[in-house]
């Protein structure tokens, strides 16, 4: 019997590429003769007409695309985890709806993996992409590799292949406000790295806005690095020290020249400053406590309205 390959295709308001994009995925049936090609496409909740071409796709290739539809939009590391759990290919692939990461490459993905690797990503060498986009996404994966995992790759990845042992990994934690692929990551596989080139999009716009990848950004930092607890405690050190160093200040210009330092002026300063610190600091543990309380209230990171069509996969 047939080991099956499973892609897991999240999708947000994609239908100017979802005519490309599923055709180009199919092809690569005839590149894997061995193996049962299944697509698992997850509707994130979108408002145009991606469920409806996603559905005629279904209906013109049963047995291969299965189609997992969101009540609404939870964003990108929901909807891979939905396709995850939904996915039964030995091993599993991710990519973007929009094709921006070479799909062919998962062929040598494949091989690498028929070669006993677990884990193996798309390592960006560069991305063809506008400016803003990647100065906000470079300095989002510098602070990962500063202050989470030092080895991530340097232009990060969302194109990859996983082992079953890995998927079934990843569907044991219901972690919410994460990153699916820092979460990957944090598993401790060693990944096998191939290079690719992220390619400018060709058709439709990016639904990550600004907000989005602060947010994002945030949640990582919050999930998986303890930098914001410790800019706490390092800016409660060190005004702390200032405040020794003026008061030692204060105090030599009253023994030694009989001077009062300046008044209301500085006790102003002062006081705004240690107020603005208060507040960045209850900011700080506030993101905490709205995730532990997002955690504690066990909602599920996503919510199914219905699966479409079957596959002929099995695990």
């Amino acid at each position: 019997m047939r080991r099956t390959f499973s892609i897991v295709v999240p999708v947000f308001q994609n239908e100017s590429n979802l005519h490309d994009t599923v055709p180009k995925l199919l092809s690569l049936q005839n590149d894997l003769p061995n193996y049962a090609l299944e697509l698992v496409f997850v509707d994130d909740g979108s408002s145009d007409r991606s469920l409806e071409i996603l559905v005629k796709y279904a209906e013109s290739y049963p047995g291969n695309i299965k189609i997992v539809k969101l009540t609404r939009n939870f964003g990108q590391t929901p909807a891979v985890q939905a396709g995850l759990r939904h996915a039964n290919g030995s091993c599993v692939g991710i990519i973007s709806a929009d094709l921006q990461e070479p799909h062919e490459l998962f062929v040598d993905m494949v091989k690498e993996w028929e070669g006993g690797a677990r884990f193996v990503i798309g390592e960006r060498q560069a991305r063809e992409e506008g400016w803003l986009h990647q100065t906000i996404s470079g300095i989002y994966w510098n602070l990962v590799r500063r202050f989470a995992f030092p080895e991530f790759p340097r232009l990060g990845y969302d194109f990859c292949l996983l082992d079953r042992q890995v998927v079934d990994d990843i569907n044991r934690i219901n972690e919410k406000n994460t990153s699916i692929f820092v979460l990957v990551y944090w598993l401790g596989y060693r990944p096998i790295r191939l290079p690719i080139i992220r390619r400018q999009r060709e058709k439709g716009n990016s639904q990550w806005r600004v907000w989005k990848k602060v947010s994002f950004t945030v949640d990582t930092l919050v999930g998986f690095t303890y930098l914001p607890a410790r800019v706490i405690t390092l800016m409660g050190f060190t005004i702390a020290l200032l405040c020794v160093v003026y008061l030692v200040a204060a105090l030599g210009q009253w023994f030694w020249l009989r001077a009062a330092p300046p008044g209301w002026m500085t006790v102003v300063g002062l006081t705004t400053l240690l107020g603005a610190m208060i507040l960045f600091s209850l900011g700080i543990v506030s993101e905490y406590v709205l995730r532990i309380l997002d955690e504690a209230r066990k909602r599920p990171p996503y919510v199914i309205e219905r699966v479409i069509g079957k596959t002929d996969a099995k695990k």
